[in-house]
């Protein structure tokens, strides 16, 4: 994984907005509808191609495929490449619709559902081994990725793909022993994804909201201590998964949930930092941008991210407000002021689109705002890579002036 070694690198979370020619295939599929699988996989390859170009345009360095293979959300995709589920209705309420910050804002939510319906309608039960049978839908986004990889000048390129914890989150166990065994056997079953993308030679990003989304669905009626013993445990099982990759190989995003709320009964950054970083990757990417959680770019200064890069967010995805990118800059030196300079890799907060049918701002607004997340990061390049060399002139000039001040005195 690439350092910001002489300016400051950008990237971002890798979900991005699908073209309305690829929804279209998609909406059959998810319909029940036929379609032409051989157009669809053209469309797909040349969408991807696309999108790879329109993010080194912008000034995207570390570039993905927009996740435009996935034909679900950016969790609920692993259904199509696992077997042991079995979909059914919901049989004890939906449980997307819980959780403290719905509890307290009721009248907010219920308008809010009005308008965007919560997109899980049906329960994911575990009624068998969990095996990995996605193979075919991997290496099909792998070459494509590739493929349009080979036509631009990115700096690297990157896969997202659900971590352990957020593979269909709220499912239901009916066969393992107990949960403890159903999580193991997903990150058993998806190491097989992380592997594969990386001997393909991309990085692997986990994306991982659950992680910290728990804490508003389980906090009250439990206590953060259950809570914290939860992501322990989770972090344990996500590099069991991860024991024979290159940490150096992997990014792990960790968000508060992309859903336009209030979110004020997020868990705390400073709450969860320290476990966050006992997994075993090479970059943690955090977000930074977001209203609720921006302040908490102090707690970097706290911590040791020892051989870790952070991606730090400093763009939303969640707003139609284009940041200025003076504002990008601020937002990247002060956390590089803290982490060092080649620590830092300028990113979003989130993917702009949580699946192929839910974007959080229109097209136009997530390029502009990619353009200034590169606008912003080249700004932050001048500042600190300037600085340095005015601090070694600066250092040099009371010398200098001793000199002077002696040979004036003889």
């Amino acid at each position: 994984m690439k350092h910001s070694t002489d300016r400051i690198l950008t990237t971002h979370v890798g979900s991005l907005i699908r073209p309305p020619r690829l929804l279209e295939f998609l909406r059959a599929k998810q319909e029940g509808r036929p379609y032409d699988e051989r157009a669809h996989a053209a469309c797909l390859k040349e969408a991807v191609a696309e999108v790879v170009r329109q993010q080194v345009v912008v000034g995207i360095d570390v570039v993905s495929d927009g996740e435009f293979g996935k034909a679900i959300s950016w969790s609920q995709y692993a259904l199509e490449r696992l077997s042991g589920f079995e979909r059914r209705p919901f049989s004890g309420g939906n449980p997307w619709a819980r959780g403290a910050d719905r509890e307290r804002f009721k009248g907010f939510y219920a308008e809010l559902d009005s308008r965007e319906p919560i997109a899980t309608t049906a329960e994911s039960v575990v009624v068998g081994p969990l095996r990995y049978t996605g193979q075919a839908a991997l290496q099909r986004d792998i070459d494509d990725f590739r493929a349009a990889l080979e036509g631009v000048d990115a700096v690297e390129g990157f896969l997202p793909v659900a971590a352990p914890s957020s593979v269909v989150p709220d499912k239901k166990n009916e066969y393992y022993r107990n949960d403890d065994d159903l999580q193991v056997a997903v990150a058993e079953a998806m190491r097989t994804e992380y592997r594969t993308i990386v001997d393909a030679g991309l990085l692997v990003q986990l994306d991982d909201a659950r992680a910290a989304v728990t804490y508003d669905r389980m906090v009250p009626p439990k206590t953060f201590s259950d809570y914290h013993r939860w992501l322990e445990r989770q972090i344990e099982i996500m590099n069991h998964a991860l024991a024979d990759i290159d940490p150096a190989r992997v990014r792990y995003h960790v968000c508060w949930g992309s859903w336009p709320g209030p979110h004020v009964t997020d868990v705390p950054l400073k709450a969860i930092a320290k476990t966050l970083l006992k997994a075993r990757v090479g970059a943690l990417v955090i977000e930074g941008a977001n209203p609720r959680h921006e302040h908490e770019w102090r707690v970097w200064g706290e911590l040791d991210l020892k051989d870790k890069i952070l991606i730090s967010g400093v763009i939303s995805h969640a707003t139609n407000v284009v940041e200025h990118p003076e504002l990008v800059a601020e937002r990247i030196v002060r956390v590089a002021n803290l982490v060092g300079r080649e620590r830092v890799i300028a990113g979003t907060d989130c993917g702009f689109a949580q699946g192929p049918f839910y974007r959080r701002v229109h097209p136009e607004i997530m390029w502009a705002k990619l353009e200034a997340l590169a606008a912003g990061a080249r700004l932050a390049s001048k500042i600190l890579w300037t600085r340095r060399v005015r601090s070694r002139a600066t250092r040099r000039s009371p010398r200098a002036a001793r000199r002077r001040a002696g040979t004036r005195r003889r």
